[in-house]
């Protein structure tokens, strides 16, 4: 039956050709042609002779009788499985041969420890002098188990063949040293780093049932593995790869993944040592060579007690670890190392026991890290890295001089923090700590920020390294946002108002009984409210026509209302803005909510009363008139601002969250002194308006829109608290205002304020906080009114700090602001003060986003006001002159 030759090309540019049909040969012709020469025979010594390959393939196989009916077999199933080997090449002056039997080969998965590996089939190679039964019987066998096999027949073939492919197992003849010596080869084999895994099986002749059996010492010593006495079965051979495979191969399977695990090692930037139980050093990485400054080789085989010893470290810290690691602990901590060059470094140091042979620990595990604390460590970080930052130190330096001065430019709001603990800040790198942090299964923002910066400590500069040490100080500190007041040489101005304004109100007194008694149900002068917004009273109606600009005078308005400015104020706004066709409610519903909401608020407070509402909602309706405020929220982010500006202070009592806490006030225990009065007003003001239908303006709107609706209202409220200041301003800066500049800048935008809103629209996050922002500029906004303005509020809320400073006098309570003393205090230094540290940076930020000339305008006149009267010493409110007139 013929059949086509089959062709190969070797790697080396001969031709192999033979004739396809099965012979039975042993010994069948084969053609090998290269260039114009053509040899026919199996060898034939020409000048080609150096190119031909000194390892030839198999052109066909004899089955030993045992193996008759499965040869038989295979050429009835498919004798083209057979006829299909084709010389591999495996290099170009080795070539061999491969079963073809696919039985099983496939790849397996195998588990080592927390590793999974993929084991692919069996390579074996044959180092046979010439062809035989024995060999036979070992190829047929890697047929059976599916291994890819290689037959050499020249000892320089087989060193070649095993470089290039790496088998895991190898058969080498020894029975007869006439051909080549056994020995040698598998010394030459051994010799080469890829054998460390590799199996070598030694044939060794059978001994009669006289002769005593040989000693496998010379052998082992030789590098053979296993001997296997000659047996040209294919059972015999097969049960012996087998079980090579299940036992040493698979065991050097295992270790060959350690490769992986160490080339892991070497490029940690952690040291690691691995020391035996008896404390014999086993394994360092290069991280650790350059943290100590030894090398390898003189380390690995030393007992620790052979290296020298810091004398920094105490006797009970070296119990505590021994302690630890014998019972199998794990240790973590700080500990002093001594560098070959005798310097002492402090580390931080995770010791983990690794449990062995018999149940017993045989290894210890140690991770160590640098603590950037001393000059020692300084000049360590400086010698890993002058190669890297040679010739660009002064560049470095002036990187930092330039990040020193960026803050000149920047946007961010201004933050006090003191700078005399440097020191003793940067011993703190809480490297157990951070190893839980990271082992969080949620992480909080901060967390990941601490991460990202830890990250960047490794391969950086000393000088950032430290640099970075103080931004971790920073934020490991509880309030991110609240500037850190100094105590030496401050404005006690600055001190007392900004201090009492961002306490938390904590320092209260224990045991005190006083609680503040609130007026819920005040009266007030009665004058005709109106039933519709057109039946105003004229004069109030000709005062309203002006309600739309920013210089509208809510005092005139307090007046002619006899003090009930936000019921007619707030039905002019609420008409404009559409809020009882958005909540579907009736005009009479709404006059009677604010009538309500009007009737809590307490006229006998000088500055948080009605009037105030009243200001702060015309303020709320004046920027959401602004385009770019319109354009970023809907409809009902306007209608909870105006709600939210209405009963931003109702039922306030006149003093500060501070006053409320440190006394002991029924609702500073309510509210677990954490934002008590801005909870109360929100929390009040839903409880009057569900409490009667005929004032409930939420009355008639599905259940979903009131809960987004009370949730945006609530958020804005509690955003008015003043601990809670540098965050808002903080937060909006960098989420609106620099995204916004970069975009403006930006040679590919075209700056429209409609691309601009519309993908503010697209994070709600975003609204929220431009929601916060208003209501937080409109509730402080009386810097920024017209002077005379300025000044009458001015005056009120310093007269209600010192009625506080008054009863906190009567009370013992802690005077939680001593510079608002009626008979010292200058209102123009505690405005300056304000300005300063409150209204600037954040009016600054909201002028970016809506535009807002008029009102910075105003802020400059007045602050320059205000200097004027500091710069001659006044305590009043306006200048002389003006005071005479």
């Amino acid at each position: 039956m013929g059949c086509a030759p089959s062709i190969h090309v070797s790697h080396s540019g001969v031709i192999y050709c033979r004739d396809s049909e099965e012979s039975n040969s042993p010994h069948q012709t084969t053609t090998i042609s290269q260039g114009t020469t053509t040899l026919h025979g199996l060898f034939v010594k020409t000048d080609a002779a150096d190119s031909i390959p000194s390892v030839l393939a198999y052109q066909s196989r004899q089955p030993p009788p045992s193996a008759g009916p499965r040869r038989k077999e295979r050429r009835e199933s498919g004798g083209a499985s057979a006829r299909s080997r084709t010389p591999h090449c495996c290099s170009v002056e080795a070539e061999t041969q491969t079963s073809s039997s696919s039985a099983k080969a496939s790849t397996t998965e195998v588990q080592v420890g927390p590793m999974r590996l993929t084991q692919y089939p069996i390579q074996v190679l044959l180092v046979f002098a010439k062809e035989d039964n024995q060999s036979n019987g070992f190829w047929w066998a890697c047929d059976r188990a599916g291994y890819r096999c290689h037959v050499a027949w020249t000892p320089e073939s087989a060193l070649q063949c095993f470089l290039d492919k790496h088998q895991e197992i190898i058969v080498i003849d020894h029975r007869n040293s006439k051909y080549f010596d056994a020995e040698d080869i598998c010394r030459s084999i051994r010799a080469t780093e890829p054998s460390e895994h590799t199996v070598i099986l030694a044939v060794v002749p059978r001994t009669s049932a006289d002769q005593e059996e040989t000693s496998v010492l010379p052998l082992l010593d030789a590098g053979f593995d296993r001997q296997f006495m000659e047996n040209s079965s294919v059972t015999a051979c097969y049960n012996e790869l087998v079980q090579i495979e299940h036992g040493e191969v698979r065991s050097q399977f295992k270790l060959r993944a350690c490769n992986a695990v160490f080339t892991a090692l070497d490029h940690c930037q952690e040291a690691v040592e691995i020391t035996s139980e008896d404390h014999v050093i086993q394994y360092v990485n290069p991280a650790f060579e350059r943290m100590m400054g030894y090398c390898k080789g003189e380390l690995i085989g030393k007992e620790l007690t052979e290296l020298p010893k810091s004398d920094k470290n105490s006797a009970d810290l070296l119990d505590n670890i021994n302690t630890f690691i014998k019972k199998g602990k794990e240790w973590q901590g700080v500990y002093y190392a001594r560098r070959k060059s005798g310097d002492s470094i402090q580390q931080h140091v995770k010791i983990t026991p690794v449990v062995g042979q018999g149940g017993q620990i045989r290894h210890f595990v140690s991770l160590k890290r640098l603590h950037c604390t001393n000059e020692n460590n300084k000049q360590l970080y400086k010698s890993h890295r002058e190669d890297k930052y040679t010739g660009d130190n002064s560049q470095s330096e002036s990187g930092s001089y330039k990040c020193k001065n960026r803050r000149k430019d920047s946007v961010d709001v201004k933050s006090i923090t003191s700078q005399s603990s440097d020191a003793p800040s940067l011993q703190t790198r809480r490297y157990s700590s951070m190893a839980r942090i990271h082992s969080m299964t949620i992480e909080a923002p901060i967390t990941k920020v601490i991460n990202i910066i830890n990250a960047a400590q490794e391969n950086s500069p000393i000088t950032v390294a430290e640099a970075l040490d103080r931004v971790l100080e920073i934020l490991r500190t509880t309030e991110l946002y609240s500037p850190q007041l100094g105590t030496k040489d401050e404005d006690p101005h600055t001190s007392d108002l900004v201090g009492g304004l961002i306490n938390d109100g904590l320092r209260r007194l224990s045991g005190n009984e006083y609680v503040f008694s609130k007026n819920m149900n005040l009266s007030h002068t009665h004058l005709p409210v109106p039933n519709t917004i057109s039946d105003v009273p004229p004069c109030i109606a000709q005062l309203l026509d002006n309600e739309e600009s920013w210089d509208f005078n809510i005092f005139e308005l307090e007046a002619v209302t006899n003090k009930r400015p936000l019921v007619y104020l707030g039905l002019k706004v609420f008409a404009r803005f559409g809020v009882s066709e958005f909540l579907n409610c009736s005009e009479a519903t709404l006059r009677a909510w604010l009538q309500v909401i009007e009737a809590n608020y307490h006229s006998s407070n000088s500055y948080h009363n009605s009037t105030h509402a009243a200001d702060v909602l015309h303020a709320t309706a004046f920027f959401l008139g602004k385009e770019r405020v319109k354009g970023s929220l809907d409809h009902l982010d306007e209608v909870a601002a105006l709600i939210a500006a209405t009963i931003h202070d109702v039922d306030h009592p006149g003093r500060t969250n501070s006053f409320l806490c440190n006394a002991g006030s029924e609702l500073a225990v309510l509210y677990n002194d954490t934002a008590v009065l801005e909870s109360h007003h929100t929390a009040l003001a839903f409880q009057l308006t569900t409490k009667d239908s005929k004032y409930n303006i939420f009355k008639n709107i599905d259940r979903n829109r009131y809960r987004t609706l009370r949730q945006a209202i609530i958020d804005m409220v509690l955003a008015t608290e003043m601990t809670k200041h540098f965050e808002h301003v903080n937060k909006f800066v960098n989420s609106i205002n620099k995204p916004m500049a970069s975009e403006e800048t930006s040679p590919h935008s075209e700056g429209s304020d409609t691309e601009c809103t519309a993908n503010i629209k697209n994070f709600p996050d975003n609204q929220t906080l431009i929601k916060r922002m208003m209501i937080k500029c409109a509730d402080v906004a009386n810097p920024c009114r017209p002077l005379e303005l300025c000044i009458e509020w001015a005056g009120r809320i310093s007269e209600e700090y010192f009625a506080q400073t008054d009863e906190e006098k009567r009370q013992g309570l802690p005077v939680v602001m001593p510079v608002f003393d009626r008979n010292t205090c200058s209102i123009p230094k505690s405005q300056i003060s304000f300005i300063d540290y409150f209204i600037t940076d954040m009016f600054d930020a909201w002028d970016a986003f809506a535009h807002l000339p008029v009102l910075m305008q105003h802020l400059a006149n007045n602050y320059k006001h205000w200097k004027t009267l500091d710069d001659l010493k006044c305590k009043s409110l306006r200048l002389p002159s003006e005071n005479n007139n």
